[in-house]
């Protein structure tokens, strides 16, 4: 018999993977969801719609930020830094042997 409180429920994984791809793929997924689509694709939105507005996916764009394009704006400059932060984590991190967890080496 063997007492379940003493069996993790998940085998320990093998140390010395290379973290710096979790890093590097997540920074640049934040950089260009922040940057690429809360930041640039909303200015580039609100800029064509010109002074009589446009209707984009059911949605009324005017020329003019309101508040939830504001809010876009900002969310989308910390999503962005915060992206820019974990490249900066990923390029100082040491390198190391890519491993999956999990797999037998």
């Amino acid at each position: 018999m063997v007492d379940l409180q003493e069996t993790p429920a998940v085998p320990p994984m093998d140390p010395g993977g290379d973290e710096r791809y979790g890093y590097l793929i997540g920074g640049g997924l934040l950089v260009a969801v922040g940057w690429g689509l809360a930041v640039v694709l909303n200015l580039l939105l609100h800029y064509a719609a010109g002074p009589g507005g446009m209707t984009f996916a059911g949605h009324t764009i005017t020329s003019t930020l309101g508040p939830y394009a504001w809010a876009t704006f900002g969310f989308g400059v910390f999503t962005g830094g915060f992206g820019v932060v974990l490249l900066a984590l990923g390029r100082s991190s040491p390198k190391a042997p890519f491993v999956l967890p999990g797999y037998n080496y």
